[in-house]
């Protein structure tokens, strides 16, 4: 007999469960604000202001720092979620004991270009991976504020892959 399919409510629940467990489990996502809004496979970051997100109060202007780091936590939870995505999908990992394995990427190098100043309201940001294999992988991601084709800040990313659990290389 072939098994039913679950209900799309349930499926929805464990998926934002993962995205959530992911998140939390980094302490300076949670300093900084930032939250994921997730659309089936695809994510946005969104960094909520904060008077302590400013850089420049005279201007006021967001903190390059944190522009930039913002930049750095969309491309890293990208990846890192693309692959959680492709194992929950397939079955080979259960959400709720697969995200103790999920390992970070780690950064090989990171560019931003700073277009314009970000102001002091909510910035959004969209990763794409490029490139992705089993040992490096290219990202590159765009922040913007009110309107999305104007870019305040951009990145590309270049990442080691973690060895998937289990492997000789681990």
């Amino acid at each position: 007999m072939k098994k039913r399919p679950e209900p799309v409510q349930v499926v929805k629940q464990r998926r934002d469960a993962a995205l959530k467990a992911l998140v939390t489990g980094v302490p300076y996502i949670a300093y900084l604000g930032i939250q994921f809004e997730r659309r089936g496979d695809e994510l946005t970051a969104i960094l909520p202001f904060d008077d302590k997100l400013i850089g420049n109060p005279l201007l006021p202007a967001l903190h390059g720092g944190v522009t930039a780091a913002f930049l750095e936590v969309a491309a890293v939870i990208e990846l890192a979620w693309s692959g959680l995505w492709e194992d929950m999908e397939t079955g080979r990992v259960d959400p709720g004991e697969g995200l103790a394995l999920v390992r970070f990427p780690k950064t090989i190098d990171f560019t931003v270009d700073y277009l314009r100043s970000g102001l002091p309201r909510d910035a959004y940001a969209r990763a794409r991976i490029n490139r992705s294999g089993r040992r490096y992988a290219s990202v590159h991601v765009e922040a913007w504020q009110d309107n999305r084709a104007r870019l305040f800040a951009q990145a590309t990313g270049h990442f080691l892959m973690p060895p998937p659990p289990g492997s000789p290389a681990e």
